[in-house]
């Protein structure tokens, strides 16, 4: 899980379109790291597999008192742009209507240079909702290279 995630987030390959390589240096995730959210209670890691055999996505999901968070959303880049993320998202969208009842905001953080993530997310229904916030630098999630924040993107379910 943590190759793909790394791979996904800081690596350049033909596929790709969802790497941060040009904003941010260092690994997006470590061992340890995931290791930790995993055993945190409001904390779920949603998996893809192709073919039932290799797992080429992924999606986690933080539950909030009244919301939940989208993040670690990786989709393998050899792989990318064929419908896996889309179809990785309904999937993630549906889970939270079944089983989180009283969750009906979702809301996920994009860096602002990244406009085709931006655009691609509004065309799924989560609209800007003006929040920004710094980079987080003293989350070991690497370094930025150039100056950048995330912009907060919400979408009710």
């Amino acid at each position: 899980m943590v190759k793909l995630i790394n791979i996904a987030y800081r690596a350049q390959s033909e596929r790709s379109w969802t790497t941060e390589k040009a904003y941010v240096q260092g690994d997006r995730i470590r061992k340890f790291q995931l290791e930790e959210g995993l055993q945190q209670p409001n904390f779920e890691l949603l998996l893809g597999e192709l073919d039932n055999q290799k797992i080429v996505a992924c999606i986690g999901l933080s539950l909030n008192e009244d919301y939940m968070e989208i993040g670690t959303f990786a989709v393998d880049p050899s792989i990318q742009n064929q419908g896996y993320g889309s179809e990785m998202l309904n999937y993630a969208e549906l889970y939270i209507g079944q089983h989180y009842l009283g969750i009906r905001d979702l809301v996920m953080y994009v860096l602002d240079v990244r406009t085709e993530l931006l655009a691609y997310y509004q065309r799924r229904g989560y609209q800007i909702t003006g929040r920004k916030s710094e980079y987080p630098i003293d989350a070991g999630v690497g370094k930025p290279i150039v100056p950048i924040q995330l912009i907060e993107m919400k979408k009710y379910l």
